[in-house]
């Protein structure tokens, strides 16, 4: 089962593009835009907590210790743009487990959440990013990025099985052009959509079994069959 992670950040961007990045791993994401909502939902005890110190209403402190006088174990990331040593020091003691001083790339949030969840869980956690799902008879290995047909592996670029795992998580959802872009491109590509369907082109020649249909006028849907 998927580890569930509730996500507190006030800036909408940063809140949706952490959230992507998050799924795309294979966590069960719930977000929150403001600290009060935030703190209604302490009961709910998700696997890890991940909080932006400066939040409108309450701030990362203050959940922090509803999150702790809950439960003292579960795991909380702490995300501030302040000052970075005093939060560091105070978010330590109040019980943070990790801390990331803005600006940050979104793999390090990643990274660091996959770290975390291996030293509070154990090696479930690796045995679940490592299950292996059967597409249309090919079978794709999210940890090892590997796909198989039969005994036969697929070789694929890294954008390619980007792509592929993209498509994967939204298996029967049409999915838009843009919203493959801004998922496996990131926010910060600015070249030609194109590149979309130059890359789903090889991905089709790779992989001719799979029932990656095209929508016109819209985008795409990998249909599970």
């Amino acid at each position: 089962m998927a580890k569930k992670i509730y996500l507190v950040e006030d800036e909408k961007s940063l809140n949706i593009l952490l959230e992507k990045y998050l799924q795309r791993e294979g966590y069960e994401v719930t977000t929150f835009s403001d600290g009060l909502t935030a703190l209604e939902k302490v009961k709910d005890m998700p696997d890890l907590w991940i909080l932006d110190i400066m939040l409108p209403g309450v701030d990362g402190y203050e959940l922090i210790k509803a999150v702790k006088a809950n439960n003292k174990n579960t795991p909380v990331i702490f995300m501030s743009a302040r000052n970075e040593e005093l939060d560091r020091v105070v978010g330590l003691e109040l019980g943070s487990d990790d801390y990331l001083s803005k600006p940050f790339l979104p793999r390090e949030l990643v990274i660091r959440t996959n770290k975390l969840m291996e030293r509070v869980y154990g090696d479930n956690q690796a045995e679940m990013a490592d299950s292996v799902l059967n597409i249309s008879g090919y079978k794709i290995s999210k940890n090892q990025r590997t796909v198989f047909l039969n005994d036969d592996e697929i070789q694929l670029t890294n954008k390619e099985f980007e792509l592929l795992s993209y498509f994967v998580e939204n298996k029967n959802n049409l999915i838009s052009r843009e919203q493959i872009l801004v998922n496996v491109w990131g926010d910060d590509y600015f070249g030609s959509d194109r590149v979309v369907d130059d890359t789903i082109r090889r991905l089709r020649k790779k992989m001719d079994k799979m029932a990656l249909e095209t929508v016109y006028g819209y985008g795409y849907k990998l249909v599970n069959k």
